[in-house]
Formats: structure tokens, sequence, C-alpha cells
């Protein structure tokens, strides 16, 4: 069975900092871009940060851009989303996702074909 499954989330204060990881099974992810989206409550789930098959190319949103730094190990199959400097608008639940498609609209979450089930961050003020 093809799994994400998210990691590292829970509760910290404000300006602190968080590592979430992301582990694949079932396949390798290795070949694959792989991303991070975030969704509060009550809205939408919405782009973080993405980064290419060999870790060259990263995109952010601007809201977390400068804070946040996504990275991969192919060997280990898993994908990471060091958080910094965190604010209370960073409160959401994080979830992987992953894609084999030739696209360029990473930011878009219609694009990904695997995802994990989320993992909780909250940060309070």
């Amino acid at each position: 069975q093809v799994q994400l499954v998210e990691s590292g989330g829970g509760l910290v204060q404000t300006g602190g900092s968080m590592r979430l990881s992301c582990a694949g099974s079932g396949r390798s992810f290795s070949r694959d871009t792989m991303g991070w989206f975030r969704q509060a409550p009550g809205k939408e789930r919405v782009f973080v940060a993405s980064i290419s098959v060999n870790g060259y190319d990263v995109r952010y949103s601007s809201s977390v851009e400068g804070r946040f730094t996504i990275s991969r190990d192919n060997a280990k199959n898993t994908l990471y989303l060091d958080m910094d400097s965190l604010k209370p608008e960073d409160t959401a639940l994080y979830f992987c996702a992953a894609t084999r498609s030739w696209t360029t609209r990473l930011e878009e979450a219609s694009q990904y074909d695997y995802w994990g089930r989320g993992t909780q961050v909250t940060v309070s003020s």
C-alpha cells in the first residue's frame, strides 16, 4: 500500500521552531516532486512549499518564505519542513503530497496524486 505519513506536529509558542517529516512507504518517491500544503479550520487547503526530485528547485508561498525550509532525503524516502519564527497564523493541519506529473502549477493541490492524512501544528500567542 502506497502511503505518505506526516509526523512532528504539536503545540509551540510564537517565535518557536518545529520540524515536520513525511515518510513514504509502499514505493520510492525519489522521482516525485513533493509538496507541503496546509489547511486552517474553515479555510481551503493552500500551498506552502514544493521541492523538485533533485532538491534544487524549491518554491515557497509568500507567507512562509524566509521562515520555512523544505528538504528531502531520497535515501530515506522522507520529506521535511523546517519551520522557524512561527506565528499564530501558521496554525493549521499540514499535509505532504507527491506528484510525478510534469507540471509547473505546483501551487495547485489538484496537481498532486498522493496525500498524507496530515499533522496538526498549533502556534500559541
